[in-house]
């Protein structure tokens, strides 16, 4: 039979079998590949793509070395070297972090419903008991079908326990349903492995073989295989607090809604105190009024009105109430970066501290009723540092399903780091009725959206597939350098839309077009939401950027045309707005045009849906 698989464009000598690492990214295969091969190592470029792949050899047989993957697909070039190497290996060992097995015997079963003889390097025992487990190990051979070894790669414990267990390499337990499924299609493949990535969908694999994706059982080859692995969790593996260290108990309370959800309170209170209170309050009042509204305002108009005219449209464009040298700077240095810069701090900690994926599975069963999984809630803790950004990682979320719902509850509901540190700044001085209004607003808009799409749109939500990395202190260069980067990008992405901002609304103004607009909308701005007219100007700055708009609401604020109630109307609407030029583009090109067309308009309609209804009941 023809061979399609680069793999076969290599020179294997005759005879020999070839072994193949696999397993996830960090399990210390690296370790298992150099004990095995010696100083016998050959790394190479892969037919085809950017990676590189380690070849040795163990007595008269090939090794080959995998780059560290979750899954066999062909996500993207490490995932399909991967898949490629094991679809043709003769023996597999699979090296599995047994502190983590909820992940790494995803892969695992994958490898196994291949019907490819496997060892298992059960690796990094040491760290089992300093995590409070207790794994069966006898149990978990006979589940699996395979024989475990346990390993410390680094103190060289069981690797020649491992060697000698390569020799009697075999088969594992398959699912009895992914079998049947794959035998359909088993004599259409030049291997029998392959039959399992043609009902898994895999395009590469399907294009191999010119076949067409009339099998379409991804999702719940998917469902049966975690949900089996749950299964095999359960029975092998008990936590014990005997041994386990006080992270390791943190980490667990963290979990559990009990002390789960008020362990996340307090860190939104203090996130809260951090960037409502003393950001935006005490730092900004610094920064936006002192060092960029008094020394650098002063300084610009000093030397600008010398060789301009403040009256003239050049004039206005400049120094002008919305200027690119007035407005535009003071609002992006003065106001914006100092709270873009802590709450991606905040973040960062978060995210260094392994909280973040925690928090993932806490709200995993709630964002459920929303058609989501927990994972979802790490672009929606991302959209509040910037929707663009939160948008484009919506691609980890397990279907097409989930990632138009979180879209939308993205350009919906989500303000943006830039945008809620106005909100906070504005808000927060009005006392905790005010407070506690907007975010029930906001809060109500987004669960009865989320379970209205959910009953809405076909399917279920997938099942939550998440690394729960080790509670740990942040070090500080990793959270400082993050911080940095994402304080850059910031910058760099937000000025030229500030200056674009800053050059339409005065060129709306000064031709009168902005009071035209706002006498076309007042009927629905001073009518239904009970607002000043002028408000409509923040509106058509927050489709340029959704914090241009919200530091618009800043001014009429400082002008004394808004009251509180009339302050949190608007910030509600403002809110629930369109997204930003930016965060629109991005969610045309990761959605199909139609859903971006329905998320847009539908963020319109809601918005003043919303802000209508709260003026209706509060004023």
């Amino acid at each position: 039979m023809h061979c399609h698989n680069p793999v076969c464009t290599m020179e294997i000598p005759e005879g020999a079998r070839k072994i193949v690492l696999a397993g996830n990214p960090n399990v210390g295969k690296s370790v298992f590949f150099n004990a095995l091969t010696g100083m016998y190592v050959d790394v190479s470029n892969f037919p085809g793509t950017t990676v590189d792949i380690s070849i040795g050899k163990y007595k008269d047989d090939v090794v080959m070395d995998t780059p560290g993957v979750y899954g066999v697909s062909s996500f993207n070039d490490e995932e399909r070297v991967a898949r490629d190497v094991i679809l043709f290996a003769d023996v597999i060992l699979n090296v599995v972090d047994a502190v983590h097995l909820e992940r790494d015997l995803f892969l695992t079963q994958q490898i196994i419903d291949m019907g490819i003889p496997m060892v298992i390097a059960l690796n990094m025992m040491d760290e089992v008991k300093r995590n409070g487990l207790n794994i069966d190990i006898d149990l978990l051979s006979k589940e699996l079908g395979v024989e475990i070894i346990p390993t410390t790669a680094i103190k060289k414990e069981g690797m020649e326990e491992m060697k000698a267990a390569l020799a009697r390499a075999k088969v594992g337990n398959r699912i009895p349903k992914v079998k049947t499924l794959m035998e359909k299609v088993v004599d259409q493949v030049d291997v029998d492995a392959e039959a399992l990535l043609v009902v898994e969908e895999d395009e590469n694999v399907l294009e191999r073989h010119d076949l067409k994706n009339q099998y379409g059982n991804r999702e719940e080859i998917y469902k049966l295989r975690r949900n089996r692995i749950d299964e095999v969790i359960n029975a092998v593996v008990t936590t014990t607090n005997q041994g386990a260290s006080f992270r390791t108990k943190l980490g667990r309370w963290m979990l559990k809604p009990i002390t789960g959800i008020p362990i996340l309170f307090v860190a939104l209170y203090l996130t809260y105190q951090a960037i409502g209170v003393f950001v935006a309050q005490t730092v900004v009042g610094i920064t936006e009024e002192v060092i960029m509204g008094q020394y650098y305002y002063d300084f610009i108009m000093g030397i600008m009105t010398r060789l301009v005219s403040e009256t003239s449209f050049i004039g206005q464009l400049l120094i002008g109430e919305f200027g690119i040298l007035t407005m535009a700077p003071i609002y992006l240095l003065g106001l914006l970066l100092p709270l873009v810069v802590g709450f991606y701090f905040i973040l960062s900690i978060m995210e260094d501290s392994g909280y973040l994926p925690r928090i993932a599975a806490l709200v995993d069963r709630l964002l459920t009723g929303l058609g989501l999984n927990g994972r979802a809630i790490i672009p929606m803790i991302l959209g509040f540092g910037c929707v663009t950004m939160a948008t484009i990682t919506t691609r980890l979320l397990g279907s097409k399903r989930e990632r138009f719902i979180a879209t939308m509850l993205l350009g919906l509901a989500i303000p943006c780091s830039a945008q809620l540190g106005v909100i906070v700044g504005l808000i927060a001085p009005l006392g905790g009725k005010i407070v506690l209004l907007y975010a029930s607003t906001i809060f109500v808009v987004f669960v009865l959206t989320g379970t209205a799409l959910n009953k809405i749109m076909p399917g279920e939500s997938t099942d939550l597939l998440i690394d729960l990395p080790p509670l740990r202190i942040p070090v500080a260069t990793n959270v400082l350098r993050k911080t940095y980067i994402k304080s850059k990008m910031f910058i760099m992405e937000a000025g030229p839309l500030f200056v674009l901002g800053a050059v339409v609304v005065t060129m709306l103004q000064y031709s009168g077009t902005l009071e035209s607009i706002m006498d076309t909308f007042a009927p629905v701005t001073e009518g239904f939401l009970k607002l000043p007219k002028e408000t409509a100007q923040t509106f058509i700055m927050g489709i340029i950027r959704r914090d241009f708009g919200a530091a618009g609401l800043n001014d009429l604020v400082s002008q004394g045309l808004l009251n509180p109630l009339q302050t949190v109307i608007a910030l509600v609407v403002i809110t629930l707005f369109v997204p930003c030029i930016a965060a629109i583009m991005v969610i045309f090109k990761e959605r199909s045009w139609q859903e971006s067309a329905l998320i847009w308009i539908g963020s319109f309609v809601i918005s003043f849906l919303a802000g209508g209804v709260l003026a209706q009941l509060v004023l």
